[in-house]
């Protein structure tokens, strides 16, 4: 049977992306000093200014507006038509993790940071062992923060936005039906040529030669003009882009952000676990496709539920692979938190182009259950 299924990615310019990264990098300055600091940050951006919020308590002493305003530097904006990392109000409020949520996550108790539930997935359709539409959505935008900032493609900015529809034929992937790319771009950029240079620079030196044919449509900035971009553009929020960062629609999400939270929060780091395990499930041939719920009760450390779904393409039973998961991982989140690895900074590496299918990361490695 044919279906299409679509997802989206944004680079790093974009304005909730700017937020995750600011957030991010707010909680690696404070993990650099303190690897136990407990942070809860969060941001928002809009006209020229970026108003942090949240909850820090650590040893570290950080000088959070100057984090601010490396990390919009870093990303590439320089005002003109979008947010100056030099001239802009930084607004900081923050307070101290509430001493409530501390009685049961402290390192005695080591229970989850709240109640919730947190789903992982894994498919054999990429090498990342990731969704193809997702995966391929990344890599453009990843490409287009490339051609940037090399100065392959003059006169565009740091907001875009990417988007891949796939067509399947009974669950296999059989071509790619429409290419979706939107990039900020400078007020005197002439669009046919920005169009023929994303479609030669981006679009062709990402999506394989073999999933794109004659009907194949390709679109490049529809509306014709994208030249007010980020927080000017449209306000930023960290946590808004929940289904980029994980599998782009195609598999569930339990509802909880990551960018901003360091690992006792288990929005993130139970989130990370479960695609460690789902990846593991698929790399060991248990399962073609395999997504994994985890849930938990706030103060309380062990899961309260372990649910998985190989959606009928297990080779051994369901059961048999529930045991050898639980005979392998300790999900408690101080568990995860050392088999992860997760109290260093390494935050700033996963806010963009999805926290999934990048090899570097220690939720990505492939043992034998």
């Amino acid at each position: 049977m044919k279906k299409l299924f679509t997802s989206e990615s944004v680079t790093e310019g974009h304005p909730d992306k700017l937020c995750d990264f600011i957030s991010d990098s707010i909680l690696d300055a404070f993990l650099e000093q303190d690897p136990k600091s407990r942070v809860g940050c969060e941001c928002v951006a809009g006209k020229n200014v970026v108003f942090v919020t949240g909850e820090i308590t650590s040893n570290g002493v950080v000088n959070i507006e100057e984090v601010v305003r490396n990390a919009i530097k870093e990303i590439g904006y320089f005002g003109d038509v979008d947010i100056d990392y030099k001239t802009c109000e930084v607004i900081v409020n923050i307070s101290k993790q509430s001493p409530d949520i501390a009685l049961g996550t402290n390192d005695e108790v080591g229970g989850a940071g709240d109640q919730g539930m947190m789903f992982g997935f894994a498919c054999d359709e990429t090498e990342e062992l990731m969704p193809m539409a997702i995966t391929l959505a990344h890599k453009l935008a990843r490409r287009l923060t490339e051609v940037r900032k090399n100065h392959v493609i003059d006169g565009i900015g740091a907001d875009g936005k990417t988007q891949v529809t796939v067509e399947y034929d009974d669950d296999k992937v059989k071509r790619i039906d429409t290419v979706i790319v939107s990039v900020q771009h400078k007020d005197d950029k002439d669009i046919d040529v920005l169009r023929k240079e994303i479609e030669k620079e981006v679009i062709r030196e990402i999506i394989p030669n073999n999933l794109i044919d004659e009907k194949t449509k390709i679109l490049i900035n529809p509306t014709g003009r994208f030249v007010i971009g980020g927080p000017l553009g449209d306000s930023g929020l960290t946590g808004r882009k929940i289904i980029v960062d994980t599998y782009g629609g195609y598999a569930r999400h339990g509802g909880g952000a990551f960018s901003g939270k360091d690992a006792t929060k288990v929005d993130r780091s139970a989130s990370y676990m479960a695609r460690c395990i789902a990846k593991n499930v698929v790399a060991n041939k248990y399962a073609k496709k395999c997504e994994i719920q985890i849930s938990y009760a706030i103060g309380v450390a062990e899961p309260v539920s372990v649910c998985i779904d190989t959606f009928g393409t297990n080779t051994i039973p369901e059961e048999e692979i529930v045991n050898k998961i639980m005979n392998t991982f300790d999900l408690t989140p101080q568990g995860i938190i050392k088999y992860l690895d997760l109290r260093k900074p390494i935050y700033k590496k996963t806010t963009n182009y999805g926290h999934f299918g990048k090899n570097d990361m220690s939720w990505e490695k492939i043992v034998q259950l």
